[in-house]
């Protein structure tokens, strides 16, 4: 039988996770999410599933008069019923709330956004199948959203980052215990992620037989499911190289064994344990940025644009489905190669005085 790859697994595991909740949801909201399926991956819809959990939590205690009965037996009616004013209540709700387990949320901003964007398409998706008479949330406004500055890494802070992984001399002393163990594999994973701007999720997902080093090629899973051949450079390769060295003398757990980057555990790595690692290592460099493995492919994005001035490989590489998202992470730069063709074509000879 032929072992499931890495993203089956997340798949199976996120619609196992979206039945669930969806145990709590009304049940017309399953047809909103056998509807998206075809177009959304299953962590976008474990992420709308949340979000509705959020807002009918929302409205059964404040709202519980809308209608009779426990919210799960709630019609899609019930929807042409929630006015302007209860939904823009919901987004201010949004910034300060408590689940059923009486934790504390909170969402800036950027949170309230997303959100309010899923209500959005919520509402739009049951107005198109005449399925309610109105469609409020478009009236919805979305949360202003202040620009933040793009934190990436400077080629020296690259190299010093590198330099901190190989040498781990400004480890603690606990760290300092196992950096022996995981050194080769470390800086193999983060000049991977530095040399090529895959998400962290690729990476974790990578396989090894998902490397070609005839070709320096590796198979991706893209985030919305696509499959798509990379390259990497040299130094990407050797770093690779290295590290499946010491690879084969790993013995993996059942089912982890194709697996490229294994933890300590001899399991494949995971997305929380690669997010931990990247800080343990950044803040020795640069304590004052906060680097993720996100700022990683964004310092990638930077030095290939600023190598290439083509905004649409970048776009590509990066696996951006509209350019437009590519060009507003680099509208700094495009402003700066602008400024930069100024003087450059010259319309007369310039005559001596």
């Amino acid at each position: 039988m032929q072992q499931s790859t890495y993203n089956d697994k997340v798949n199976i595991d996120n619609e196992k996770r979206l039945r669930r909740l969806c145990r709590d949801l009304p049940g017309f909201c399953r047809e909103f999410f056998r509807g998206i399926e075809p177009t959304t991956s299953s962590r976008t819809r474990i992420a709308y599933g949340y979000d509705l959990r959020v807002f009918f939590r929302f409205l059964e205690e404040e709202y519980p008069e809308l209608e009779e009965g426990p919210v799960k037996s709630w019609p899609v009616a019930v929807l042409d019923k929630i006015t302007l004013s209860q939904l823009e209540e919901y987004l201010d709700y949004l910034r300060l709330y408590e689940d059923s387990e009486n934790r504390i949320h909170t969402n800036d901003e950027r949170g309230r956004m997303r959100k309010t964007a899923s209500i959005r398409t919520f509402y739009r998706f049951f107005y198109r199948k005449q399925m309610i008479r109105n469609n409020t949330a478009s009236l919805l406004e979305l949360p202003k959203k202040h620009e933040r500055a793009i934190i990436r890494l400077e080629p020296d802070e690259i190299a010093k980052l590198l330099d901190a992984v190989e040498q781990g001399d400004k480890l603690t002393k606990a760290q300092k215990r196992y950096h022996n163990k995981t050194r080769v594999r470390d800086l193999a994973l983060l000049t991977l992620l530095l040399g090529t701007g895959i998400r962290v999720s690729e990476c974790v997902g990578l396989d090894i037989t998902d490397l070609d080093f005839e070709t320096n090629g590796m198979k991706v899973h893209r985030k919305g499911g696509a499959e798509v051949i990379l390259y990497f450079g040299d130094e990407v390769a050797e770093a690779l190289l290295d590290y499946l060295e010491e690879r084969k003398r790993i013995i993996a757990k059942e089912g982890h064994e194709n697996a490229l980057f294994l933890s300590m555990q001899k399991s494949r790595l995971s997305v929380r344990a690669v997010e931990n690692l990247v800080k343990k290592y950044s803040q020795t460099v640069v304590s004052l940025k906060k680097i993720t493995p996100h700022k990683l492919r964004s310092t990638y994005g930077t030095q290939l644009y600023r190598e290439t001035g083509d905004i649409y490989l970048v776009a590509d590489v990066l696996g951006h489905r509209d350019v437009n998202t590519t060009r507003k992470h680099y509208a700094a730069m495009e402003d700066e190669r602008r400024r930069m063709a100024a003087g450059k074509v010259q319309l007369r000879e310039k005559t001596a005085d």
